[in-house]
C-alpha cells in the first residue's frame, strides 16, 4: 500500500512538472489565443450540432407530417372511388335485363347470362347472389377466385347492403359494392337477388397513391404484403422486420430496408360496414425515405461547417490581430527587462498599446532611469571602496614590509652585533624584500589579467616543479613537508609563466594553511591525467576555509585567515585557469582535508596550440568563478 501511494504521489508530481514545464514554454500570446480558439470552435461546434438537431426534429416532423398526409390521400382516393363503384353497382341493379336474368332463378341460366352483364360492366369483379344472399356465380381478372372463399365473403347478413366493403380473396384485397335487385319498386317489389362488383387494389393503385404521397406503398394482410411499390427484395425485407407494422396500426415507426432509412405509417382499411368476425384485415403501410432529409441534412451541415470554418478563420484573424496589439508592447516590455537584466540601461521602451500597457512602460522607464542613475551611483561608490580596499591592504603590508626592513637596518647598523646577527639581520631583511616584491608581483599580474596568454609546447611537471622550488624558498613554506605524486613526462600548450603563477599562489595558500591547522603541516600536489582534462590537486592539512569565507573565496582581498586582506592569490589563480579554457574548485573544505583542483579540458588547450600554429590570437573559453 505504501509502495502504491508514493508510486501515485510520484505521477503527480511528474504530471504538476510536467504541466508546470509546458506553462513556462507558452507565450503570452498563445495562452491568450488558445482559449479564445477554444472557446470559438466551441460555440461553432456547438451552433452545429443545435443546427443539426433542429433540422433533423424538424425533418422527422416533417415525415411523420407526410405519413398523415398520405393516408389521407389513399383516404380521399378510396372514397372517391367507393361513390363511383356505389353508382356503378346502382346503375346495374336497375338493369331490367338483368332482373330479367335473375327472375329464372335458375343458378346454370343466370351463370351463363352474367358473364355478358359482367363485360358489359368493365369490372374487376362481377358476382351475381340470390334472394339469401349466397353466390350464384362470380366472375374476375386475372385468375380464378376461390367460390367458397367468395361466398363466404359476400354472405350477406354480415354487412349492410350498398356500402363498399374491402375482402381479402386469396391474397388480393378487393373494394366491393353490392346492391338488391327488385321486381318493381324497391319498397313494395319482391327481391330478386344481388349484384356486386369491385375494383382490385393492385399495383396500379399502389403507383397512383405513391406518387400522390411521394412515399412508397404497400398494401398487406395479416402480416403479408399483397402488393407494394418496392421491389421484391426490398419487400421481403418489409416482411421480415415490419412486424407490427403489417398487422396493427402504428406510426413513426423507423425501419431499414436496404441500405435505406424510412420513417413508416400503417392504417387498417376498414369501413363501417366491415365484417367483425373476419381476421384478415387489409392494411395500408407508407414509407417516407430519409433520403431527401439526409440530403438537407447534409446540405446544412455543409454549409454550417463551410461557414464555421470561414468563421473560425476570420476570428482567428482577429484574434491573432488582437493579441498581437495587446502583446506586441508587452513583448518590448520583457525586451526592456532583459536588457535591464544584462545591465544595459540605455534600452528605452515605445510607448505603445492600451492605457494600462502606456502606464506601465511610462513606470518602466522611470525605473530604469532611476536604476542607471543608482547603478552609476553604486558602480562609483564599488570603485572608491575597491580603490581604499586596495589601497588599505596594500598600504598595511607594505607598512608592515618597510617597518621591518627599517628595524633591521637599525639593527645593522649597530656597532656591537656580530657578524652571525648581521646576517641574520639581513635575511629579514631580504624576506621582507621578497613579500614586497611577491606583494607587486600580484598587484601588476592581477592588472595584466584577460590579455593575449603566451601559450607554448612544455611540461606540465616541470612547471609545477618550479612552482615548489618557489614556495620552499618562501618563508611560509619553511618548515611545511610538501609532496608530489603523478608527476610524469606530459606537456601540453601552456602559458608556463602564468599558469606556473597560479599553482604557486595555490601551495602558498596551501602552506599558510598548513601552519594553522593541528598537526604537522603537510601539502600534497598530485597531476592526474584523464582522456577529457588535466588536473592539478592540491590538498593541505589545515583547519579548512571559513563559512564566512567560503562563499566569497576567489574575490578579490579576501583571504582564508580573515574576511579582507591582500587575498589576490586565488583570484588570480582562478584567472589564470578561466583564460586556459578551465578553472578551480574548492572541491572538499574539512578539517586536516582542505582540496583545491586546478582543471584544465585537453581540448582548450589543444585550441590554444592552434592558434598558435595558425599564428592568430586565442580564443578564450571563460569558467563561471564558483562561490
Amino acid at each position: 500500500m505504501a509502495l502504491a501511494t508514493n508510486s501515485s504521489a510520484e505521477a503527480d508530481t511528474a504530471t504538476d512538472h510536467g504541466r508546470a514545464k509546458l506553462m513556462d514554454r507558452l507565450r503570452m500570446r498563445t495562452t491568450l489565443l488558445i482559449p479564445l480558439l477554444v472557446l470559438s470552435f466551441g460555440c461553432t461546434l456547438l451552433s452545429l450540432l443545435v443546427i443539426r438537431t433542429i433540422v433533423q426534429q424538424q425533418t422527422r416532423t416533417d415525415l411523420a407530417s407526410d405519413l398523415q398526409h398520405s393516408v389521407k390521400t389513399y383516404q380521399n382516393l378510396q372514397r372517391q372511388q367507393r361513390e363511383l363503384l356505389a353508382r356503378e353497382s346502382a346503375l346495374l341493379a336497375d338493369l331490367p335485363s338483368l332482373k330479367s336474368l335473375m327472375t329464372t332463378y335458375d343458378p346454370i341460366t343466370i351463370e351463363d347470362g352474367g358473364i355478358e352483364f359482367w363485360q358489359v360492366s368493365g369490372c374487376d369483379f362481377f358476382a351475381l347472389l340470390d334472394q339469401n344472399g349466397k353466390l350464384i356465380v362470380s366472375y374476375n381478372r386475372g385468375a380464378a377466385l376461390d367460390h367458397s372463399g367468395v361466398a363466404h365473403a359476400l354472405e350477406m347478413e354480415r354487412h349492410k347492403p350498398g356500402e363498399p366493403i374491402l375482402l381479402s380473396l386469396d391474397d388480393r384485397i378487393y373494394e366491393i359494392s353490392t346492391q338488391p335487385l327488385y321486381f318493381g319498386l324497391k319498397e313494395h317489389g319482391t327481391l330478386l337477388g344481388f349484384v356486386a362488383v369491385g375494383y382490385p387494389i393492385d399495383e396500379h393503385v399502389a403507383r397512383e397513391v405513391s406518387e400522390a404521397a411521394a412515399a412508397q406503398v404497400a398494401f398487406s394482410v395479416d402480416g403479408r404484403v399483397v402488393v407494394s411499390t418496392l421491389s421484391p427484395v426490398l419487400q421481403q425485407q418489409l416482411v421480415a422486420r415490419g412486424g407490427d407494422l403489417l398487422q396493427v396500426p402504428t406510426q413513426n415507426k423507423k425501419i431499414q430496408l436496404g441500405k435505406m432509412d424510412y420513417l413508416a405509417a400503417s392504417e387498417r382499411l376498414t369501413t363501417s360496414a366491415r365484417p367483425e368476425s373476419l381476421t384478415e384485415i387489409p392494411q395500408l403501410v407508407v414509407l417516407k425515405s430519409f433520403e431527401e432529409a439526409t440530403q438537407l441534412v447534409n446540405r446544412v451541415n455543409r454549409w454550417v461547417l463551410a461557414l464555421a470554418l470561414v468563421a473560425l478563420v476570420v476570428g482567428s484573424g482577429m484574434l491573432v490581430s488582437i493579441s498581437r496589439t495587446l502583446t506586441r508592447p508587452i513583448e518590448t516590455l520583457v525586451e526592456g527587462t532583459r536588457a535591464l537584466a544584462q545591465g544595459n540601461f540605455d534600452y528605452q521602451l515605445n510607448e505603445d498599446g492600451a492605457a494600462e500597457i502606456r502606464e506601465l512602460s511610462r513606470a518602466f522607464e522611470r525605473m530604469r532611469i532611476q536604476l542607471r542613475r543608482t547603478q552609476h551611483d553604486l558602480l562609483d561608490a564599488e570603485r572608491l571602496a575597491t580603490i581604499g580596499r586596495m589601497a588599505s591592504s596594500i598600504s598595511h603590508d607594505l607598512r608592515h614590509y618597510l617597518s621591518a626592513m627599517y628595524a633591521n637596518a637599525e639593527f645593522m647598523s649597530g656597532v656591537n652585533i656580530t657578524q652571525s646577527e648581521r646576517e641574520e639581520l639581513m635575511l629579514e631583511v631580504q624576506a621582507a624584500v621578497q613579500g614586497m616584491t611577491d606583494l607587486l608581483d600580484s598587484l601588476l599580474l592581477f592588472t595584466q589579467t584577460g590579455r593575449a596568454l603566451h601559450p607554448e609546447f612544455e611540461s606540465i611537471a616541470f612547471m609545477i616543479q618550479r612552482a615548489v622550488s618557489m614556495v620552499r624558498s618562501h618563508p611560509a613554506g619553511r618548515d611545511v613537508r610538501i609532496t608530489l605524486y603523478g608527476l610524469s613526462s606530459l606537456e601540453a600548450w601552456i602559458d608556463a609563466k602564468k599558469l606556473g603563477r597560479a599553482v604557486y599562489n595555490l601551495l602558498l595558500n596551501a602552506c599558510q594553511a598548513a601552519k594553522r591547522g593541528q598537526g604537522p603541516p603537510t601539502v600534497t600536489l598530485t597531476l592526474i591525467e584523464s582522456e577529457r582534462s588535466i588536473q592539478i590537486r592540491i590538498v593541505d592539512s589545515g583547519p579548512g576555509v571559513p563559512a564566512p569565507v567560503r562563499q566569497k573565496i576567489f574575490l578579490p582581498f579576501v583571504s582564508e585567515s580573515r574576511e579582507s586582506g591582500t587575498g589576490l592569490g586565488l583570484t588570480l589563480a582562478q584567472q589564470i585557469a578561466q583564460e586556459h579554457g578551465g578553472g578551480i574548485e574548492l572541491e572538499e573544505n574539512a578539517e586536516g582535508d582542505t582540496v583545491f583542483t586546478i582543471n584544465l579540458p585537453r581540448a582548450s588547450l589543444l585550441a590554444l596550440g592552434a592558434a598558435v600554429e595558425k599564428k592568430t590570437s586565442p580564443t578564450y573559453i571563460t569558467v563561471p568563478e564558483k562561490g
